[in-house]
C-alpha cells in the first residue's frame, strides 16, 4: 500500500465549482479528451468486435466461438484487475494511459492482417483484453481527478450514453462496413480510431503531481484488492455490477446465431435502449432516486429477455431488448455508491477492478450462453440467463440495500491504506 502521504496542501487544492450539464462538462478540457478518447475507443472496439464475430462464424459456423469472439477480450480483463491494476494509480497516469493506447493500436491492426490463424486472432483478444482493463482504470482514476467529485455521476453518465450512442452507430456502420468492405478493412477502420484516440489523449490530458508515491506491482495490486474484497458493502456491490450484467450480455452475445439477418438490428437497438436509460437516470435523477430505482432497473435489465422462450416476431423482440437494455443503467447508482466506500489514494484501481470484473463476466457470460446455445439453442439460452440474471438480482436484494453503511467507514481504510496496512 502506499508509503506516504502528500502534503495538505498538495492534497486537497481549491474545489473548482461543479459543472451542472454537460455542456458545462465538456468546457473542462482535460475531461473532453478523456471523453472524447473513450468515444474513439469505444467506436473502435465496436467496429472490431462485430468484424470478427462475422469472421468467425462465417468460418466455423460455431455460437460458442462466434460468442467468445465478440467478447472474448472481456476474459483477460481479470489478469489486469489481479496483476498489475495497482498502475492506474501511478505517479504517472498519463504515460500509462498513452502507453496502453498504443499497445491497443498495435492489436487492434494486426487483427486486419488477412489469414490471421483464428487461434492467433484469439490470442490478440486476450492481450487486448488486459491492455483494456489496466487502461480503464488509468483513464477512471485520471476522471476523479479531472472533475469536482460531485460532477462524477455526470460524468459517468455522459461517458455512459455516449458509449450506448457510439454502439448504436458502430453496429449499424459496422454492418454496412461489412458489406462493402469486408472484415479485414473493418480492422484497418478500428485500428485508426485506435490511433486518433491516442493522438487526442497525447494532446488534452496532462500528468498529475499529486498522487501517492508508489511502487506498482503484483504485491501491491493484490493488498489493495484484499482490502477491497473485505469490505462487505463493496463486494455486494461488485457482485451486482458484475453478474447481472454479464449474463444478459450473454444474452446479447446470441443475437447472430438467433437472428442472422437482424442481429445489427437488434444490437443497435439495445445500444438505443442504453443511451436512453443512462440519459434518464444520469441527467433528470436526484443520486437519491438513482439509488431509489437501482432494484427495478436490475430487474429490467432481466425480465425482457423471457420473452425469447415463445420465439415472438421481430418487432416485438427489438422492442424487448429496447426495453431490457435501459435497465443497464442500474449501474450508475451502484458506482456512486462503490466510489463513496473507496479511499481516496485508490480510487483508479478499485473503478478499474470494477470495469475489469464486469467486462470479464460479460465474457463469462458470452461462453455460457454460447455453450447453452450449442446444446439448447439460442432462444432457449437466452431465456436461462435472463432467468439466472433476475433470480440473483432478487437474492441479492437485502445485501445492496445493506451497502452503504456495511463495514468499516471509508475513512477509516483510508488511514489503513495510507499506513500500509
Amino acid at each position: 500500500m502506499p508509503s506516504d502521504t502528500p502534503s495538505p496542501a498538495a492534497a486537497t487544492p481549491t474545489p473548482a465549482p461543479a459543472p451542472t450539464g454537460y455542456r458545462a462538462l465538456l468546457r473542462n478540457r482535460e475531461f473532453a479528451g478523456l471523453y472524447a478518447s473513450l468515444t474513439l475507443s469505444v467506436a473502435a472496439s465496436t467496429l472490431s468486435g462485430f468484424a470478427l464475430g462475422t469472421l468467425v462464424d462465417r468460418q466455423t459456423g460455431s455460437p460458442f466461438l462466434t460468442a467468445v469472439s465478440m467478447y472474448g477480450a472481456t476474459f483477460a480483463t481479470v489478469l489486469g484487475a489481479l496483476t498489475l491494476m495497482s498502475v492506474a494509480d501511478g505517479e504517472r497516469p498519463r504515460r500509462t494511459l498513452l502507453t496502453l493506447q498504443g499497445l491497443s493500436l498495435a492489436g487492434v491492426a494486426a487483427q486486419a492482417v488477412p489469414g490471421l490463424p483464428l487461434a492467433a486472432r484469439f490470442g490478440l483478444l486476450v492481450l487486448l483484453g488486459f491492455f483494456q482493463s489496466l487502461g480503464t482504470g488509468t483513464r477512471m482514476g485520471l476522471l476523479v481527478e479531472a472533475v469536482p467529485a460531485s460532477a462524477y455521476a455526470l460524468a459517468r453518465s455522459l461517458m455512459n450514453i455516449t458509449t450506448g450512442a457510439v454502439s448504436v452507430l458502430g453496429f449499424a456502420l459496422g454492418a454496412l462496413l461489412l458489406g462493402r468492405l469486408g472484415p479485414y478493412r473493418v480492422f484497418a477502420v478500428a485500428a485508426a480510431l485506435t490511433g486518433l484516440a491516442l493522438v487526442v489523449a497525447a494532446v488534452t490530458v496532462r500528468e498529475r503531481s499529486i498522487r501517492l508515491t508508489r511502487r506498482p506491482g503484483l504485491r501491491q495490486t493484490w493488498t489493495t484488492n484484499a482490502e477491497l474484497f473485505a469490505h462487505p458493502g463493496r463486494r455486494a456491490l461488485l457482485l451486482n455490477l458484475w453478474v447481472p450484467n454479464g449474463l444478459v450480455v450473454g444474452c446479447e452475445a446470441l443475437f447472430i446465431p438467433y437472428a442472422p439477418q437482424h442481429a445489427g438490428t437488434l444490437l443497435a437497438v439495445g445500444s438505443a435502449g442504453m443511451l436512453l436509460g443512462d440519459l434518464a437516470v444520469g441527467r433528470l435523477l436526484t443520486a437519491e432516486r438513482r439509488r431509489r430505482y437501482a432494484f427495478a432497473l436490475r430487474l429490467l435489465l432481466a425480465l425482457p429477455f423471457l420473452l425469447f422462450a415463445f420465439h415472438p416476431p421481430l418487432p416485438l423482440v427489438a422492442a424487448a431488448v429496447f426495453a431490457a437494455s435501459a435497465g443497464f443503467a442500474a449501474t450508475l447508482p451502484l458506482q456512486e455508491q462503490l466510489l463513496a466506500l473507496t479511499p481516496d489514494a485508490v480510487r483508479g484501481q478499485v473503478q478499474g477492478v470494477e470495469s475489469a470484473g464486469r467486462m470479464t463476466w460479460q465474457g463469462i457470460g458470452a461462453a455460457l450462453a454460447g455453450a447453452t446455445a450449442q446444446y439448447a439453442g439460442p432462444a432457449t439460452a437466452i431465456t436461462v440467463l435472463a432467468a439466472a440474471s433476475a433470480a440473483l438480482t432478487l437474492a441479492s436484494r437485502r445485501a445492496v440495500a445493506r451497502a452503504a453503511t456495511a463495514g468499516e467507514p471509508a475513512d477509516r481504510t483510508v488511514r489503513q491504506v495510507s499506513a500500509g496496512g
